[in-house]
């Protein structure tokens, strides 16, 4: 049973950066493709961003392209995304999800290993 943990949300104004953390235990972190996603009040989950199990491939919503960045250290069992130029609509609970696969799946429905979230407010 693969438990994961986000951290690093938290209030920032438009233009500024954070970075969240996804702590994994439970599993064998280095055979998982790894995905961040959010939800925002009314809306359904969406994909932000994914990392295959080796770092080496990263896939990226075309909302957040060019302003975050994805990655994983596989000794740390940890996964980043580390997101700049922050814009109100980026407003949202930022979820990590897994699962034991080699695809870099983009709907949330292909995850079966979830996080509690992290509350993110970009405010304008």
């Amino acid at each position: 049973q693969v438990q994961l943990v986000e951290s690093g949300g938290g209030l920032v104004q438009a233009g500024g950066s954070l970075r969240l953390s996804c702590s994994a235990s439970g599993g064998t972190f280095s055979t998982y493709t790894m995905a961040w996603f959010r939800q925002a009040p009314g809306k359904e989950r969406e994909f932000v961003a994914v990392v295959n199990w080796r770092a080496g491939s990263t896939y990226y919503a075309d909302s957040v392209k060019g302003r975050f960045t994805t990655s994983r250290d596989n000794v740390k069992n940890t996964m980043y995304l580390q997101m700049n130029s922050l814009k109100p609509e980026d407003t949202a609970v930022y979820y990590c999800a897994a699962r034991s696969s080699i695809t870099m799946f983009t709907s949330p429905t292909s995850y079966g290993y979830w996080g509690q979230g992290t509350q993110v407010t970009v405010s304008a």
